[in-house]
């Protein structure tokens, strides 16, 4: 069972089709922990000209994936409640493993260091026990318009 689904998910982020890539958050301890996973499906608009004859998912939207768990996990934070936030860095990408079409991807991301309307998050993708892709991401959340 999931902590929040599709619709959940588009009440906290301003990502849709075709670019909200996440399908469900499965645990989450606020400003602290989220596992979400993602459903690669041959379906992606991506796969037709991303590799043709070659599915593979792109590294820069497995990225984005992992920044928008990290953005459900910075908004679930009472802190940052209502605000929308931003990737300001990506730091020690690396890609470990191909992701195909039929893959489950899982993600761990762990919030670090904070300051202000600032901070970092450590980003993990799985496909089953294998790590696909990690990377070191900083985020901004704006203040509030009055």
């Amino acid at each position: 069972m999931s902590v929040l689904n599709t619709t959940d998910i588009m009440k906290l982020i301003p990502n849709r089709y075709p670019i909200l890539f996440i399908d469900k958050v499965d645990k989450l301890v606020p400003g602290k922990f989220i596992e979400a996973t993602k459903n690669v499906t041959i379906n992606e608009n991506y796969f037709q000209g991303h590799f043709p004859g070659n599915p593979v998912m792109p590294g820069v939207l497995i990225i984005e994936a992992m920044a928008q768990v990290a953005s459900i996990l910075i908004l679930k934070s009472p802190k940052y409640k209502g605000m929308t936030a931003y990737m300001g860095s990506i730091k020690n990408a690396k890609f470990r493993k191909v992701v195909r079409p039929g893959d489950v991807l899982r993600f761990d991301v762990k919030m670090g260091r904070q300051h202000w309307n600032m901070g970092l998050v450590e980003c993990k993708a799985y496909v089953g026990d294998k790590r696909a892709c990690e990377a070191e991401l900083s985020f901004i959340v704006p203040a509030a318009k009055k």
